[in-house]
């Protein structure tokens, strides 16, 4: 049996058990649950501990790489400003989509209070009573002391620090550049493969998360699931048809039978796959069918692959916004506005794994103050939005090679 259906089978026996001992005040029940509660949280830790390691050395490596490009740098420049424009239209639309929709599902909110656990106050995820000050909020993002910010879990300003650190060994001497981003890969790939060994654990995770969960909410937290699953695919879709479609068609001066074509074969790979990067060599294959210059096909291509994930930027958020409304606590617009920001950063961070997304959320519901057991939840169901989110992340690979190709 595959690693996604032990998921899923774990995620569905944990709330059939749980949906099972609901209101029992046996002594029994409640150290059982107390003992899968333990499990599940030292599950969501070992993600946890590999999160700063990951994001940072991804984002170094991809950065560096990126503004190491002295040849390519103009193209890069270009894919990176259209990149970064898809990411920031399509996360703000699915915040002001995701979250009067998400806030209609209705959670009973004794059971949401009961998620937080005796020994947690309701202060404790709640939106400050006053939001900081703009300036405030800027100068907390550059941390004068960023291994403190890494210990103290404000992700914000290690992914910044991240990001500018590789622009900075972008101007290093090529020598000396390529040995720091051969250590920085190294420790991205090391990561990604002790992320893809945690997974394994992943069925026995989500079945420890997902029978205290289900005990507390009940029959609303299948309900609320399903209803997550809906508008994730749907705003994935969305973003494709009413975003990347046009952009590709209208900026790359292509007719909409020509830019299918060229995006069709890379989508079914990925779709399939569940992977993006799965999907490259159908992409380099389509766009050298479509006579594109080799510096899109050979250079654009493997970097928009590699690194930019427009399907994210719609998992994230609503997946955010989701947790949220599953535990019963209100985000302020000020907490609304920061999940942007991180969104746009860790989408160039994801793991090219299966789930890589929900993994790279941690930063993100850090900045936010949401609960990160709530992953687990998202992890267990997300093999039908990663198939969605894996062709809509191939899909703005090809876009952005259509709107350069011109100007390659």
């Amino acid at each position: 049996m595959s690693l996604t259906n032990r998921v899923l089978l774990g995620l569905l026996t944990g709330f059939g058990l749980g949906l099972a001992l609901a209101g029992s005040s046996s002594p029994a029940v409640s150290t059982a649950l107390a003992v899968m509660a333990t499990v599940g949280t030292i599950f969501i830790n070992l993600i946890r501990m590999t999160v700063i390691p990951l994001v940072a050395s991804m984002l170094i490596a991809s950065v560096g790489s990126l503004a190491s490009s002295g040849a390519l740098g103009r193209a890069g420049a270009r894919a990176a400003i259209v990149a970064v424009a898809m990411l920031a239209l399509t996360a703000v639309a699915t915040v002001l989509i995701a979250a009067p929709v998400l806030a209609r599902i209705q959670i009973d909110q004794g059971a949401a209070m009961a998620l937080r656990g005796p020994s947690t106050s309701s202060a404790a995820y709640a939106a400050p009573a006053s939001a900081p000050a703009l300036g405030q909020w800027f100068i907390d993002l550059v941390s004068p002391n960023v291994v403190k910010a890494a210990a103290d879990g404000a992700m914000l300003p290690v992914i910044l620090f991240s990001a500018l650190f590789g622009v900075a060994l972008g101007r290093v001497v090529p020598e000396r550049r390529e040995a720091v981003l051969r250590v920085m890969q190294g420790i991205a790939d090391a990561m990604q493969r002790l992320v893809a060994a945690i997974l394994e654990l992943a069925p026995f995770g989500v079945f420890a998360l997902a029978v205290p969960l289900a005990s507390k909410l009940g029959l609303a937290a299948a309900g609320a699931v399903i209803a997550y699953i809906g508008l994730v695919v749907t705003l994935t879709v969305l973003a494709a048809v009413l975003l990347l479609y046009p952009v590709g068609i209208l900026a790359g001066s292509m007719t909409p039978r020509a830019f299918i074509a060229l995006c069709a074969p890379a989508q079914a790979v990925a779709f399939a796959s569940r992977s993006s990067l799965a999907a490259l060599p159908a992409m380099i294959e389509s766009a050298e069918r479509a006579d594109m210059p080799p510096l899109v096909s050979r250079f654009v291509l493997p970097l928009a692959a590699s690194v930019s994930r427009v399907g994210a930027a719609v998992a994230q958020p609503v997946g955010v916004l989701f947790l949220a409304r599953l535990y019963g606590i209100a985000l302020s617009p000020a907490q609304l506005a920061s999940v942007v920001f991180p969104v746009m950063l860790t989408t160039f961070a994801v793991g090219g794994i299966p789930g890589g997304s929900i993994i790279a959320m941690v930063p993100i519901l850090a900045a936010v103050n949401l609960p990160i057991e709530g992953i687990g939840i998202l992890l267990a169901v997300d093999t039908i939005p990663d198939m969605f989110r894996s062709a809509a992340n191939a899909t703005g690979s090809m876009t952005l090679a259509a709107v350069l190709r011109r100007r390659a």
